[in-house]
């Protein structure tokens, strides 16, 4: 079995083994009705979705540390007052939530529906890289967003989420978050969480946003090895990392609330929050574009539709796209 396609008895067992505890491989098959080798070979890639398994003759199998796996009647309970706002469906596997939401959304699904996959297959994250990610280590969700609007009114909106992430996270203790345009999420110089924004619709007329987030709990060792950048986890702070249901929970929580504000005013109304919070504000940056050439300059900080404002050797210039590095770096 590989990781691309995992199968439903490999995670049914992986929820078994959850609580870390030593689970009979003979007592295992005669609960799910099959082998004791079935077994062994469901359990035989635990190492691709970033686990490790002990098995241990005369005592069974055991993941070397507990697992918290998503549930989507504690998700809701901590949604509080935004309960209504969204609607939380919880996969094991998908190739990308972002991709299932968007076929969902010309299906007609419902504004404000979330998907949390456990395993994504094929996760994306901006530029087309590939997100990486260990089972039960990270949270990978979309959330399906309609507006009146139109595309063109959509502006600054990753930067907007970005807001929405933070304060999210400051809800839950955790101090010393960054941003960086324009969508990452950095802690201690690394990116903790990255979003993917995809949209169908008109200019003008009715559209459909999906809003993909990427935050990491957790990232094994032998992940950060595929991962080419910096990256941190919440496990790198020093106090107790926060119950994953619970950090999806409050991370809906504001993004409910950051998207009500954001279709009333527009990016304008959070672009000071976003500034006063940006990692490279004021610092001298590499800019590289979408084309491949690089330009040099120093960051002044955003527009009011979210593009990057850079003093440059010609003057101020304005970007709408590109990837940002430190000048030097």
């Amino acid at each position: 079995m590989s990781a691309d396609t995992p199968r439903q008895l490999t995670f049914a067992l992986l929820r078994r083994l959850a609580d870390g505890e030593f689970h009979s491989g003979e007592v295992l098959a005669r609960q799910f009705g099959v082998t004791r080798a079935t077994v062994n070979n469901a359990l035989r890639d635990a190492g691709s979705y970033g686990l490790t398994l002990y098995s241990v003759r005369g005592r069974g199998y055991r993941l070397a540390r507990p697992l918290q796996w998503l549930d989507a009647d504690a998700i809701r309970a901590g949604l509080g007052a935004e309960r209504g706002a969204v609607h939380v469906e919880t996969l094991d596997h998908a190739a990308s939530s972002n991709a299932l939401l968007l076929q969902r959304a010309l299906q007609g699904a419902a504004s404000g529906t979330v998907l949390a996959v456990e395993w994504q297959s094929a996760g994306r994250g901006r530029l087309g890289r590939t997100w990486h990610s260990g089972l039960g280590d990270t949270l990978t969700f979309s959330l399906l967003w309609r507006c009146e609007s139109g595309l063109a009114a959509l502006s600054g909106l990753s930067l907007a989420v970005g807001v929405a992430m933070m304060r999210a996270l400051a809800e839950l203790g955790v101090s010393g978050i960054g941003l960086k345009w324009p969508n990452d999420v950095i802690l201690n110089e690394g990116k903790l969480a990255g979003v993917l924004i995809e949209a169908q619709g008109d200019m003008l007329g009715p559209s459909a946003v999906v809003i993909g987030v990427g935050l990491n709990l957790t990232v094994p060792e032998l992940l950060r090895g595929r991962i080419d950048q910096a990256v941190s986890d919440l496990a790198s702070l020093d106090m107790p990392v926060p119950e994953r249901n619970l950090v999806l929970a409050v991370s809906l929580k504001n993004l409910a609330s950051v998207l009500r504000e954001f279709a009333k005013r527009g990016f304008a109304s959070l672009r000071a929050e976003w500034e006063s919070h940006h990692v490279f504000q004021m610092r001298p940056v590499k800019l590289t574009l979408p084309d491949g050439s690089l330009v040099t300059g120093t960051v002044m900080g955003v527009t009011d539709d979210g593009a990057l404002r850079l003093a440059t050797e010609q003057g101020e210039k304005i970007f709408h796209a590109g990837e940002v590095s430190l000048r030097g770096a």
